[in-house]
């Protein structure tokens, strides 16, 4: 049975894909895991439609979630136009949400072909970027998006343009050999793009 919802620390997370467009260092996904410290099994059989998807969903209680986070062993945004529809799916049936979270790398404009933020309005409640380094050279290195230098350009933009539509953004940084010079050049990048900066605890194997 595979793993499309899973419980952690009183949130509801989605778990959609495993594709990603990143190679990022400390992934868990290059270390032989499954899984994670939310839960055991996170590779999907196959990407679950948006009717399982749905089905997942609507046999749990949402209302005692406090958020419902779009986060598993890939990259959220790879499948926006469902995440989009399944939060759309569930108010039309009355389904009364938490806040609704995406945790992204920030790249989904770039390949997805299009600028999605505006679509993000009156869905997302909380979007949260990983920026994982305070230049493009740290930055690249860390992460390893499929596009280089590129990457780090794309989620500078998508933050910024997030920012217009969706009430908290934030950017995270994963605190593994960071002096708390890198955090505070981090966190005024971040306040410059109209985003907050979140400081994550490194999770070794």
């Amino acid at each position: 049975m595979m793993t499309i919802t899973y419980e952690y620390e009183g949130a509801l997370y989605v778990n959609l894909t495993n594709k990603c467009d990143c190679a990022c260092v400390f992934c868990l996904r290059h270390n032989g895991h499954k899984g994670s410290i939310y839960a055991d099994d996170l590779w999907l059989e196959h990407e679950p439609s948006r009717q399982e998807a749905l089905d997942d969903l609507l046999s749990r209680d949402l209302s005692q979630y406090r958020e419902l986070v779009f986060c598993g062993f890939g990259e959220p945004m790879f499948r926006w136009d469902d995440d989009a529809w399944l939060i759309d799916e569930l108010r039309r049936r009355g389904v009364k949400l938490p806040p609704v979270r995406i945790n992204t790398n920030g790249h989904a404009n770039r390949f997805l072909g299009r600028d999605v933020t505006p679509e993000l309005k009156g869905r997302v409640d909380v979007i949260s970027i990983s920026l994982n380094g305070s230049n493009e050279a740290e930055y690249t290195a860390v992460t390893q998006p499929s596009t280089g230098k590129q990457g780090w350009a794309d989620m500078l933009d998508f933050t910024q343009k997030a920012a217009r539509y969706v009430p908290e953004v934030v950017m995270t940084i994963v605190n593994k050999d960071k002096t708390a010079e890198d955090i505070a050049q981090c966190r005024a990048l971040a306040e410059r793009l109209g985003a907050t900066l979140r400081v994550r605890e490194y999770i070794p194997d």
